[in-house]
């Protein structure tokens, strides 16, 4: 198997913000870089990756049941909307009301049913 060379590139796919897409078009342009490609490799030479501080929000995965018409709404909206049914799940779950906490029984209240 041929080695490959350390200049070789690699394709690698990610996500990115429409903004973000329209930052790399404009410095593509104004560096005179021939694709998106040499932007990123320039980004990333110049990034300070020992320095930087990254956000992280702790996320979990879990599992739940949802009835069949359910299931079908969601992946139904998810193609309409153009979106993952990860991201309408977020949102339905985001739109719900603070639930209100639960008061709790005065310890007077249980010390009465105590001695009855």
């Amino acid at each position: 198997m041929p080695s490959r060379s350390k200049n070789s590139a690699a394709p690698v796919t990610f996500d990115l913000p429409l903004d973000l897409l329209a930052k790399i078009e404009a410095c593509r342009e104004s560096l005179g870089a021939s694709s998106a490609s040499a932007v990123i490799r320039a980004a990333l030479d110049r990034f300070d990756f020992a320095g930087c501080q990254p956000v992280i929000s702790p996320h979990r995965q879990i599992s739940v049941r949802l009835t069949t018409e359910q299931h079908t709404a969601l992946k139904r909206y998810a193609k309409i909307k153009d979106v993952s049914v990860g991201v309408l799940l977020r949102m339905a779950v985001e739109d719900l009301p603070m639930a209100k906490p639960r008061a709790k029984k005065s310890t007077a209240k249980r010390a009465q049913r105590a001695h009855k």
